[in-house]
């Protein structure tokens, strides 16, 4: 099944909708129905839109762990609390919720990124910062070629 990939320049507008990326929404009209599930990530400072199906998937795996480890109480508190199921409507618009907006932190200039099975919204200038390499030092590159190598990336 083809997955979601690729970096989309959009803006919100003043009621907080964006497009979706054509490219996604064909994603989404082969494969799955038209509605997202949008999340704040675990970890990081932006928002993850999942297709329903892939949420149901990650939602099946979450009942099967153990529902007293701390590490599983945060994911569902901060992830799964989060959780706002949405439509794109006849324009292609999606509207993302104020309180994950909020979240986020997100100015009315996003990124869309592809991440397989789902997308990550970031603020463009927050996104500008993680993904520049630049950031990284050399122990940092040298322990991440490591694992990515070890992971047969």
């Amino acid at each position: 099944m083809p997955g979601f990939y690729g970096k989309y320049y959009y803006n919100l507008d003043s009621k907080g909708r964006t497009l979706i990326p054509p490219v996604f929404k064909e994603i989404l009209s082969s494969n799955y129905s038209p509605r997202l599930v949008f999340v704040n990530d675990e970890f990081d400072n932006c928002l993850c839109a999942y297709p329903v199906d892939e949420w149901n998937k990650l939602m099946e795996k979450i009942k099967e762990m153990p529902q007293t480890s701390d590490a599983v109480k945060y994911y569902k508190r901060r992830v799964i609390g989060s959780a706002v199921e949405c439509e794109i409507d006849k324009q292609g618009r999606v509207l993302i919720p104020s309180a994950l907006r909020e979240d986020a932190q997100l100015s009315n200039e996003i990124v869309l990124v592809g991440q397989g099975h789902k997308v990550e919204i970031w603020d463009k200038k927050k996104y500008e910062e993680v993904a520049d390499p630049s950031r990284l030092d050399k122990e940092m590159i040298k322990g991440f070629k490591g694992e990515l190598s070890g992971l047969g990336l």
